[in-house]
């Protein structure tokens, strides 16, 4: 299937996934979120083994893309859950992949970036890659991604960078829990490359068992976690603090909030 988003490339049982829009910074689309569920839930019925994801150019993910925040300008109710939905769909579609799954951060991953790039099992990171999850600074509610990382690194540490909305290096991330080492750059396909193999040394089907077997151990919670997610998103964006957020981004100026 051709893609106009992302590239995605087999080398015998790795698959890797590479978000492909250099010249915005890998930011996301409505049309990346779709090619990715779709290729997320070919790949969980597929011969890949183990699942890389990455992104081109500077970047491994910068955030929701300009001309998405332009749309919500003038959205209805309707559409911002159906944007949560869709959001909730591709983490999920990430988090329950049947095989082992690594990010490869080479650069910034901001915000829905910053999920990505955490919910895979393994994140590799160089020391020049950054992660933030900064939508409150525009008015955003960090809802469905908030699920994934108190899952991580517990409540208060969540908290800390949620309600700050501030980024975190590389190393600090690692002290975090929330990537599991960091490589020079040029090592870092390397890392990634023999991670791969270690993984692929060991058996597909336990390793496909363990991975349901966490998988339903948290389903429960993550559904009613997840739909209050969704709820709480989708009336979030029917505030000022929403609207001016994103005005303020877009004109490049300070937020007035409370206006």
């Amino acid at each position: 299937m051709d893609y106009r988003t992302i590239v995605v490339s087999d080398s015998g049982a790795v698959r890797t996934i590479t978000l492909h829009r250099p010249d915005r910074r890998n930011a996301i689309t409505t049309e990346m979120q779709m090619e990715l569920v779709t290729v997320l839930e070919e790949t969980a019925t597929s011969n890949c083994r183990v699942l890389v994801l990455a992104g081109a150019g500077s970047a491994f993910c910068s955030g929701l893309d300009l001309s998405a925040l332009k749309q919500m300008q003038d959205a209805a109710a309707a559409d911002y859950r159906a944007d949560a939905e869709r959001i909730a769909r591709l983490f999920l579609a990430l988090h329950e992949l049947p095989m082992p799954t690594i990010a490869a951060v080479h650069g910034p991953a901001i915000a829905g970036g910053a999920g990505l790039a955490i919910l895979c099992d393994f994140t590799l990171a160089t020391p020049g890659a950054k992660f933030g999850f900064t939508e409150v600074r525009i008015g955003f509610v960090p809802a469905v991604v908030s699920v994934f990382l108190s899952l991580q690194i517990g409540d208060k540490r969540s908290r800390d960078l949620l309600l700050t909305g501030r980024v975190l290096d590389a190393n600090e991330a690692h002290q975090m829990g929330l990537v599991n080492a960091v490589f020079p750059q040029h090592d870092l396909a390397h890392g990634v490359q023999a991670l791969a193999q270690s993984l692929l040394a060991n058996s597909p089907q336990a390793l496909s068992a363990t991975k349901r077997m966490i998988a339903e151990r948290q389903r429960a919670w993550l559904d009613t976690a997840i739909a209050n997610a969704i709820e709480v998103s989708a009336q979030a964006r029917e505030t000022g603090d929403f609207r001016e957020g994103i005005a303020a981004f877009l004109e490049k100026r300070k937020p007035a909030w409370g206006k």
